[in-house]
């Protein structure tokens, strides 16, 4: 793939492509004949985004993976706009009967009910004294949550209850709820994980078209600590021979702005998202393609993803292991291996149901 002819971006957006489904046999190619010979890129220069209403019955998922450090999330939205060509999410749009590419990030399905959910899972929820993380999978301040608020109103039932949230996003627009933040921060009831790819802001732009400029994302890390929120910067996705070289900038730069914990993951390419990601480098990066593949590759026992558990994250052999001890080393330096602070899980009450009566057992 990586030599191959590249394919038009689509303006704003991280894929043009539409790889197969692996769930369905039929896949439809476009028909060049009937293509404008004067523009025969029209039509997918500047796809719209579609929102679509998600009408399912339960907001919180759980999670046993023994390597993913929490077992319930809520995802707000299915599919990102942010685009961000190296996405592992990509694959979760096929169970909708969509593709990996360009649909994940131009038909977007939401939970628009996803707090009164929440609440009615936190009502029934047996004992139980851990986080529920935002998001697991897509982004819960993508652009549109501007607009729509449904993870706001999520983070509203948590500060009600005194349910105990972690938040993972690479947007700035967190900062637009530091009123809930804060004051769930003062009973220790929240942390907040900023994710950082690149400080390179046009670097940035075509890796992850709709997400916020990396100084953005420092800007939201110093207020988010300035008004008492703990927070993480996540080094995520580590690609080796892309950014790696990064690593200490990008550690130094967010402890500077105020973090105090660090993590990182290394580039994972399951399933379509390998053919997404490699056309992207042939059209951004095409002198450097042959080589991130390669180092992808021997970081992932020559395959493109390794879904091992307690690999996935980290890759092995040697540029592995040389990202490992780089982010060991500066994470040290930057002092950003500081755990952050307990939760504080006595504070939960359920919530009451929609007639004000509490559950007795």
């Amino acid at each position: 793939m990586a030599g191959s002819a590249p394919s038009p971006r689509p303006s704003g957006r991280g894929s043009p492509l539409a790889p197969p489904n692996r769930f369905d046999r039929l896949h439809v190619e476009p028909d060049d004949e009937h293509r404008d010979p004067f523009d025969p890129d029209e039509g997918e220069r500047n796809p719209q985004t579609v929102f679509f209403d998600d009408s399912s019955r339960s907001v919180v998922s759980e999670n046993d993976s023994p390597d993913i450090p929490f077992r319930y999330s809520i995802n707000p939205y299915r599919g990102c706009e942010h685009g961000c060509s190296y996405c592992y999410a990509r694959p979760s749009h096929e169970y909708l009967g969509l593709n990996a590419g360009i649909d994940f990030e131009t038909k977007i399905f939401v939970k628009r009910n996803a707090a009164n959910l929440f609440r009615v899972w936190l009502r029934k929820r047996k004992s139980y004294e851990g986080p529920v993380i935002l998001s697991g999978v897509t982004d819960c301040y993508q652009p549109v949550e501007r607009r729509l608020r449904i993870t706001r109103g999520c983070i509203a039932v948590a500060a009600e209850t005194g349910q105990p949230i972690s938040i993972i996003t690479k947007n700035a627009l967190v900062t637009r709820d530091l009123d809930l933040l804060a004051e769930m921060a003062a009973r220790r009831l929240v942390h907040v994980s900023i994710s950082v790819t690149t400080l390179d802001a046009d670097f940035a732009r075509a890796l992850e078209p709709r997400a916020s400029a990396p100084a953005a994302r420092l800007r939201a890390i110093s207020q988010l600590a300035a008004a008492g929120v703990p927070v993480r910067v996540m080094a995520a996705p580590i690609i080796p021979g892309l950014n790696d070289s990064e690593l200490p900038a990008i550690l130094e730069a967010a402890s500077k702005a105020g973090a105090t914990n660090a993590g990182y993951t290394l580039l994972r390419l399951p399933l379509a998202v390998g053919p997404v990601f490699l056309d992207w480098m042939t059209r951004n990066r095409p002198n450097e393609a042959g080589k991130v593949e390669t180092l992808i590759r021997r970081a992932r026992g020559g395959r493109l993803n390794d879904s091992r558990f307690g690999d996935r994250f980290r890759g092995e052999g040697e540029r592995a292991e040389q990202i490992r001890a780089t982010f060991k080393l500066f994470a040290r330096r930057f002092r950003l291996d500081q755990p952050l602070v307990d939760y504080d899980f006595r504070l939960f009450e359920r919530p009451s149901d929609q007639l004000g009566q509490r559950k007795l057992f």
